[in-house]
């Protein structure tokens, strides 16, 4: 790719998912289900603007990795992490998520389409027993979640109505019920 001036432009990889903010009031559920302390490792995948990761660094003091293939999110989230004065805890990557290897987490985060949490499964039975997996409003289909909640906060499109959240934990490792 060329940009006006003739300068070769690095090739935006192409996303399997938009871009979709998750509301505070959610990511405050996602941040206390965990139950996140400062001996915390975060992986949040497809990181976004990082507010997940900052609010973790902030709150509980966690240390945190981010990973996205948007650029534009990159540099928000990094800007966001300058911001926020947490860039000794926090960490944004531009990689893809399936690369990742997530075996130093302690607690995984989600906002992705089911189809993506199911192809994430083979690198999520890699944690370390007791490592706490988090999705926002999608399950992980063939595992059982440990519990489920409901949060109502807005959505973030308008008209920006209240809509229901659905918070996911499972602690590893995975396991299939018997059927």
């Amino acid at each position: 790719v060329v940009d006006e001036t003739g300068s070769a432009e690095p090739e935006r990889p192409a996303l399997d998912i938009e871009y979709v903010p998750t509301p505070m009031k959610v990511v405050d559920k996602m941040l206390e289900v965990a139950a996140i302390t400062k001996d915390d490792v975060v992986y949040d995948l497809g990181c976004g603007d990082g507010r997940l990761l900052v609010a973790a660094a902030e709150k509980y003091g966690a240390r945190g990795r981010g990973f996205d293939l948007d650029p534009d999110r990159i540099a928000e989230a990094r800007a966001n992490v300058e911001k926020a004065k947490v860039g000794h805890l926090v960490t944004i990557e531009q990689k893809n998520i399936f690369d990742v290897d997530l075996t130093p987490a302690t607690v995984v985060t989600l906002y992705l389409l089911p189809e993506l949490n199911v192809r994430l499964v083979p690198q999520l039975e890699k944690l370390a027993p007791k490592s706490r997996i988090v999705s926002h409003d999608f399950d992980i289909e063939g595992y059982d979640p440990d519990d489920i909640w409901k949060v109502i906060a807005k959505h973030h499109r308008p008209p920006a109505r209240n809509r229901a959240h659905y918070v996911y934990l499972w602690t590893a490792p995975l396991v299939k019920p018997e059927e």
